[in-house]
């Protein structure tokens, strides 16, 4: 049994409701993320999103000092990688061949949210090195205790990667694309960014959405109705639905129902209104905002009009964060229509530690070749973005 320091005691809990909401929150709440929060993850719980027959068993680290919470971790047993968005089935394929079973594995990330921020919780008072030195003491005795294959934490907060490297974490290098306020004061001085060319095409979307009689609405805090978060799982579903095995759809009615009326102040639902009923929406996109941070998660719309996606998941949003301030927009997996509208490919990382000797070395002799790779990759993709030349 791994033995703590005299005064702490650590605990592996399967529902992060055994913690007080404002112990844990004491933690979390000064990040940037929003995604560690407790209501967040208590909701994807609550809600049979993040739930042991979903492949998702919650499995969090926590430690406590007199009683009181010092340390915490958000962390869930896998019985397989749906749901990451960061694709380790290569690493799950070379594990058969060696005779090794890959599932299940200690995952540390919030549950279906490819959105970089994930991190260890720790209380200031307490040294952080010391703190993850046992965190990390706990975790290898639990996986090699259980025959947990490895561990892996993704969309690692950049200065604690740094920390979870110095410990003996592998970091491997990814790219999700990123929009970043340029000191932006209007719309059209984000226009300006793009070559002349790029510029015309941005008008031309937004024109068709209008001359199509849309309208679109920031919809925010107390604004927000019940209801309204009923229909955001509609056009999730439906969403989903079209791209079939491919759909990545996760999260239960209840879930987006239980977000009101306690974690409405986080959430920005850019609604998409018709003329023919100006008051029900026929389309929308939800993200989530925290501090000078936009988040964009899911959309969808019940009928096809010529770049709406573009102007509902994009280009409002954008609007919306120059003129509320936020510095950065996160808009969410895949990228193929991100980069041609002002998000350029932006670095981010998981950490993994397996527990067999072989894929191990495997990983530590193999994943700077992948890095390096990875780096090409985003540097092609930021030097064919369609801004202006310097």
């Amino acid at each position: 049994m791994f033995e703590p320091k005299p005064r702490y005691s650590i605990a592996w809990i399967d529902k992060i409701a055994e913690v007080p909401q404002s112990e844990w929150d004491a933690l979390a709440m000064p990040l940037k993320t929003p995604f560690l929060e407790w209501e967040w993850l208590n909701n994807m719980e609550t809600s049979g999103s993040a739930i042991a027959k979903a492949g998702w068993l919650p499995n969090h680290l926590v430690i406590w000092r007199d009683g009181g919470l010092v340390a915490a971790a958000a962390m869930y047993l896998k019985s397989h990688s749906y749901g990451e968005f960061v694709f380790d089935h290569q690493w799950a394929d070379l594990a058969h061949r060696l005779g090794v079973e890959y599932y299940p594995k200690l995952l540390g990330m919030s549950p279906f949210t490819p959105a970089e921020g994930y991190r260890f919780l720790i209380a200031p008072d307490e040294d952080e090195d010391t703190m993850t030195e046992m965190m990390i003491g706990a975790i290898d005795h639990f996986c090699v205790q259980h025959r947990v294959s490895g561990c892996n934490f993704l969309y690692a907060d950049p200065q604690w990667r740094q920390v979870m490297e110095r410990h003996g974490f592998t970091s491997w290098l990814h790219h999700s694309y990123v929009w970043s306020n340029q000191n932006f004061q209007t719309f059209d001085d984000y226009l300006t960014s793009f070559n002349a060319n790029q510029r015309r095409n941005i008008k031309r979307e937004r024109k068709a959405v209008t001359q199509a009689g849309l309208r679109l609405e920031a919809v925010t805090g107390e604004a927000i109705s019940r209801s309204l978060l009923s229909q955001v799982y509609e056009f999730y579903c439906d969403t989903c639905d079209k791209f079939g095995w491919w759909g990545s759809k996760y999260l239960t009615k209840r879930f987006f129902e239980q977000l009101h009326p306690t974690y409405c102040h986080r959430v920005v639902i850019f609604a998409v209104y018709g003329e023919q009923n100006p008051t029900h929406p026929i389309g929308m996109s939800f993200c989530l905002t925290k501090g000078d941070q936009l988040y964009g998660r899911y959309w969808g719309a019940t009928q096809d009009f010529d770049n709406l996606h573009f102007d509902t998941c994009y280009y409002t949003p954008i609007e919306w964060a120059i003129a509320n301030g936020i510095q950065t927009f996160d808009p969410g997996a895949g990228g193929r229509h991100k980069k041609r509208r002002g998000f350029p490919a932006t670095p981010n990382h998981s950490l993994h530690r397996f527990y067999d000797a072989r894929l191990a070395k495997i990983l530590r002799s193999y994943i700077h070749e992948i890095n390096e790779m990875e780096q090409r990759e985003i540097d092609a993709i930021n030097a064919d973005l369609p801004f202006k030349q310097a």
